[in-house]
């Protein structure tokens, strides 16, 4: 995710294996959650690292073979890209900086024939960031598959540049 040349290869082996590079998923994240008076600097690079730098690596390696397949970016983001928590300076700063690169990004491409598609879920029931899976309450790992898969069949005429996913109930309060 942090070396522009393990994108590269990366790219030039998915072309070669099929023929072309039709779409790039943005995924693969950290979240390091801290208050900011304890997270170091060496933490806050990381995290910002894997979540925006990463992503933009990406979509440069990536870049001529999208606008030749006139392909489609599809980034993970998370909702706290839009709304700061406590704890989260971070992982909220990645975020909020990967909604901005991509938005525009897309802004910039989309006449070019490449579209740009941020989803931002909620509370997902994976073990992310030390959680403990088994919640019954949040977005089963497959609601954002199914919004990824979503975004990638849109007929080329059509972008949806953003998608915002919730669980349909939220967590009982505790105290």
């Amino acid at each position: 995710m942090r070396r522009a040349e393990d994108w590269e290869r990366a790219v030039a082996q998915m072309e070669r294996a099929f023929g072309g590079l039709f779409a790039l998923v943005n995924n693969a994240g950290i979240g390091l959650m801290k208050p900011v008076s304890e997270l170091s600097e060496a933490e806050f690079r990381e995290v910002l690292e894997v979540n925006l730098v990463g992503p933009f690596l990406g979509l440069k390696a990536a870049l001529p073979a999208l606008l030749r397949a006139r392909g489609v970016v599809v980034n993970v983001a998370s909702l706290a890209g839009k709304n700061p928590f406590k704890g989260g300076a971070a992982y909220n700063a990645s975020k909020f900086g990967l909604l901005g690169l991509m938005g525009a990004a897309m802004l910039e491409l989309r006449d070019q024939g490449v579209r740009v598609v941020n989803i931002l879920p909620g509370s997902v029931d994976t073990g992310f960031a030390g959680n403990a899976p088994g919640a019954s309450w949040k977005l089963a790992p497959e609601d954002v598959a199914q919004a990824v898969r979503f975004a990638l069949e849109m007929p080329e005429r059509a972008l949806v540049s953003e998608m915002e996913l919730r669980p349909t109930h939220v967590a009982a309060k505790v105290g």
